[in-house]
């Protein structure tokens, strides 16, 4: 569903090119793509986990103190060690998020300024010019 740019297959790049991308962009020389480059690219399936984790570790949380939600009535009762580790796992993951989140802007303000481009401009309305430079 969507553009050909907003697809998994895409952006989903492996590790390998996601490394030197990221070396590449140290190096003030980075590829430009017209969809998602491959940091982008990670940094979404990233964020889709973190979120994915923060939620269910929530979901559980709740389950567990107020014996409410969608495991309510099978986690109730579970020791107070399983309500800890729950809870660590939740703030782990959510700190997480937020770090991902400001690594996210940080990225797209650096390849904003290194391709010359308003990427924000483009993540809103999913238009991209496609210019003279090398483009994958």
């Amino acid at each position: 569903m969507g553009s050909r740019y907003a697809r998994f297959t895409d952006f989903v790049k492996r590790p390998s090119e996601v490394w030197t991308y990221l070396k590449s962009i140290i190096g003030q020389h980075p590829k430009r793509y017209l969809g998602h480059n491959p940091a982008g690219g990670a940094m979404i399936i990233a964020l889709l986990s973190s979120l994915v984790l923060v939620t269910i570790s929530g979901i559980v949380i709740y389950s567990i103190e107020e014996s409410a939600g969608p495991l309510g009535a099978s986690l109730s009762g579970v020791g107070e060690a399983w309500e800890d580790v729950v809870e660590e796992v939740h703030e782990f993951f959510s700190n997480a998020t937020l770090a991902l989140v400001f690594f996210h802007v940080t990225g797209v303000l650096t390849a904003s300024f290194q391709h010359k481009e308003n990427l924000v401009k483009s993540m809103l309305n999913g238009r991209k010019p496609i210019d003279s430079k090398e483009v994958d």
